[in-house]
């Protein structure tokens, strides 16, 4: 069953030679789209495989899969193919790139799986450093000053995060030497947790999250996320604030576990109850007054990241089986609001919400499933949102973080009023005179029921999940255990 763990790395690599042999071919946007499925496929036998047989192991120890590597991967499937079936787009000629533009989303899933399959801390930093690498040339791929500029910033800033997380590796490394077998081993670190030096542990996991915590989207160095994600391609943008996130933060999630074991919870808990505030008061204060309906999806995120961060800090099996489900739930509804951003774009020709009005009667293939994804994202029941907040912050208060969780409660309602008012805005506000009379039909070539499947199979799925999640209720309690018993 180890072999299992190859198919999604060497299978993304494959079809990237394929797209780049076929530069101007239109198919080769289907090639991500089935490195997607099979990463999703392979994630759940894996979580079946790792259920009835233990972690598996491969590549000389490299590589390895307990359950919550098999649960992260599952959701990277999951969430790519949402983000990259309902993002391609309907008509697409034959440019001359259209081929690394699939050349690069094969890589960029290659880059995803080997951090979630690393058992290495240092090759999962050099694969989420891939990442970086990858994404950066997708944000600058529709060309133009806004996106070179989205592109490069997201660059220096993306590069200065892994920089620090590397400092911090590097120090943890070290800290390993006085337990008698150095190692940068996820499973010898926490076993020898106890012999690891307190004080390069402190520094270096307090490094390696903030590094991690700039990949993940986290204040205060959050703000390459709304350019990034405004400029790039639905398709990306999906990707990114959909998965790539959530892979940043699993890193923060192992970190966190050796620190605990380390030296206690005290450190990393004040670490991310700071980071997590600062998100939510970040998005708090720049979500009422936004302008541009992309980058308020984009502070969207960040809020989310920030009440993953919560989570983490609150711990427990409670806490801890909320992030990793709300991983799930984000990411879904995240991706199928940002290709749904992509068509609207297409249909308005303005990225600026004041231009978006009465999608519910315009276009009602757009304003429907945005009006439904906005409510999830506000964390609405029956949708998965709602019961992984609600976890989070009951979580948090029965571990001792009182105040924190009111405060964060009293920035959500901001968030939420602001979200709200620009979602209802877009969808039944009142149209604009210039455009009362424009239409866009579905593309002949391409009907619109084939286009809607990816966004009704993940809101349905994001809305069912939340009270039938008992089919993954064993995966959720085998991977919070993967992290070593979190306190």
């Amino acid at each position: 069953m180890a072999a299992l763990i190859w198919i999604p790395l060497i299978l993304p690599l494959s079809l990237a030679l394929v797209s780049s042999l076929r530069q101007r071919s239109s198919w080769t946007l289907w090639l991500p789209v089935s490195a997607a499925g099979v990463l999703l496929g392979v994630g759940v036998g894996l979580i079946l495989a790792v259920g009835s047989d233990g972690p598996l192991t491969t590549g000389a120890g490299l590589l390895r899969v307990d359950a919550l590597s098999a649960w992260m991967l599952t959701v990277v499937g999951a969430v790519a193919v949402v983000a990259l079936w309902g993002g391609i787009p309907h008509r697409t000629g034959r440019s001359r790139n259209i081929g690394t533009f699939a050349t690069l989303l094969c890589l960029f899933l290659a880059a995803m799986t080997l951090a979630v399959v690393a058992d290495n801390i240092g090759l999962m930093w050099v694969a989420i450093e891939l990442t970086t690498i990858t994404t950066a040339f997708l944000v600058g791929s529709r060309g133009g000053h806004g996106a070179l500029e989205a592109a490069w910033k997201y660059v220096v800033l993306g590069s200065m995060g892994v920089a620090i997380a590397f400092l911090g590796i590097v120090l943890i490394s070290a800290a390993s030497r006085t337990s008698g077998e150095p190692s940068l081993s996820w499973v010898v670190l926490l076993a020898h947790a106890g012999g690891l030096d307190p004080s390069l542990v402190r520094a270096g996991a307090a490094l390696a999250v903030l590094g991690f915590g700039t990949k993940a989207g986290l204040a205060p160095t959050h703000s390459w996320l709304p350019d990034a994600h405004s400029q790039a391609p639905a398709t990306v943008s999906g990707l990114m604030s959909g998965v790539l996130l959530s892979v940043a933060f699993y890193a923060i999630l192992r970190v966190q576990a050796i620190a605990d074991a380390a030296v206690g919870p005290e450190l990393m808990r004040g670490v991310l109850v700071t980071a997590g505030l600062l998100s939510l008061a970040v998005t708090a204060g720049l979500v009422i007054t936004q302008k541009d309906f992309k980058r308020l999806l984009a502070y969207s995120s960040i809020e989310h990241m920030g009440l993953l961060a919560l989570g983490a800090a609150a711990g427990g099996p409670l806490a801890i089986a909320a992030v990793l489900l709300h991983m799930l739930g984000h990411g879904l509804v995240k991706s199928s609001m940002f290709v749904l951003a992509g068509r609207i774009l297409g249909f308005t020709g303005s990225h600026q919400i004041a231009d978006v009005r009465n999608l519910l009667r315009r276009r009602p293939d757009l304003g429907g499933p945005f009006l439904l994804g906005a409510a999830a994202l506000l964390g609405f029941p029956p949708f998965v949102t709602f019961f992984t907040e609600v976890a989070i912050i009951v979580a948090g208060f029965q571990r001792g973080l009182g105040w924190q969780m009111g405060l964060a409660c009293a920035l959500l309602l901001v968030v939420f009023a602001g979200i709200a008012r620009h979602s209802l805005g877009m969808t039944v506000g009142a149209q604009p005179d210039l455009d009362a009379a424009r239409t866009s039909p579905a593309p002949p070539d391409q009907p619109a029921r084939f286009r809607q499947v990816p966004i009704v199979l993940a809101l349905g799925a994001s809305a069912v999940v939340g009270f039938a999640a008992w089919p993954l209720t064993g995966p959720l309690i085998a991977a919070v255990a993967a992290l070593g018993g979190v306190r």
